[in-house]
């Protein structure tokens, strides 16, 4: 297994797997790659079924508030995306049509609404949780698209991409055990489905010098874990899963608390639903049709 992203991606759009957009990172999604993801979710769905989380579904933006209130922005300014409209009346409507068939800047007649597009499947649940936890605390099944700024001719480096998550949140030891519990579990289900998987510690993209002090401290505490699976090289693997312990981070900034007192620690495993996808054209071909048997069972595709 060795092509450029590129080459990759072509391949992707040839069989109509991808279908491109104009810009880099956003993808149209054929009915055969999305039928991928659609087991791949499944098979995640069914992986948790038995932990009794309850299962949350969230629209695509998070609150503007209680995104600034997240500290995104002091980690990953350049990932965030910010949703505008138009507020203007009929004189700045006519300015914006002028600037338009002027083939000039528009978006300066647009204004920041009161949402902001999700970064991560989980962000929205953790405002939801103000208060004491109950005894054992809580566990959710989140599925979202999420938004990431970083265009890319990489197919892997979507602006636009599914993430299904369990979040965990309660005490330090039963936040840490699960953890552990689905670093075991994903890696399982990857290999699986053929796919050569292997969990490493890992950090974020933190921005700036500062970022790279959190990076190492991420690192050095083994806060995040990521599953590799080989896409495009085997030298350089994929992030297709990570498994993040977020310590008391969001307990603190949103008043959850344990009913002993003191702020809840959190957790997240998330499965990134088209890199998987991805990671299995990539091994077993383009066409579902050539894929082994139990692996088309697996994802009944």
């Amino acid at each position: 297994m060795s092509a450029t992203h590129e080459e990759f991606l072509g391949r992707l759009i040839a069989a109509r797997l991808l279908i491109p957009s104009g810009v880099e990172g956003v993808y149209g999604r054929g009915d055969r790659f999305e039928a991928v993801c659609e087991g791949m979710d499944r098979y995640v769905t069914q992986a948790g079924a038995g932990d009794g989380a309850e299962r949350i579904r969230f629209p695509p933006v998070v609150t503007r508030a209680n995104f600034e209130r997240s500290e995104y922005l002091k980690s990953f300014p350049d990932l965030a995306g910010v949703v505008y409209g138009f507020t203007g009346k009929d004189r700045e409507h006519q300015e914006l049509l002028r600037k338009l068939e002027r083939h000039e800047d528009w978006t300066g007649g647009l204004v920041p609404t009161d949402v902001v597009m999700t970064p991560a499947a989980c962000y929205p649940i953790y405002p939801t949780l103000s208060g004491v936890l109950p005894p054992g605390g809580r566990r959710f099944d989140v599925l979202s698209y999420c938004f990431r700024h970083e265009p890319s001719s990489d197919p892997a480096r979507m602006q636009l991409f599914r993430m299904h998550e369990y979040v965990r949140v309660g005490s330090p030891d039963v936040v840490r055990s699960f953890r552990n519990v689905w670093q075991e579990r994903g890696t399982e289900m990857l290999r699986s489905l053929g796919l050569e998987a292997r969990v490493d510690v890992a950090h974020d993209p933190f921005f700036g010098r500062a970022g790279r002090m959190l990076a190492a401290n991420q690192r050095d505490q083994s806060l995040k874990f990521e599953l590799l699976v080989p896409i495009c090289s085997a030298e350089k693997p994929t992030a297709c899963v990570s498994f993040n312990y977020h310590q008391d981070h969001f307990g603190q900034l949103f008043g959850i608390h344990l009913p002993g007192g003191g702020p809840a620690h959190t957790a997240c495993v998330g499965f990134g639903l088209e890199r998987i996808a991805l990671a299995l054209f990539a091994r077993h071909g383009t066409s579902i049709d050539n894929w082994p048997v139990a692996v088309r069972r697996m994802l009944d595709v």
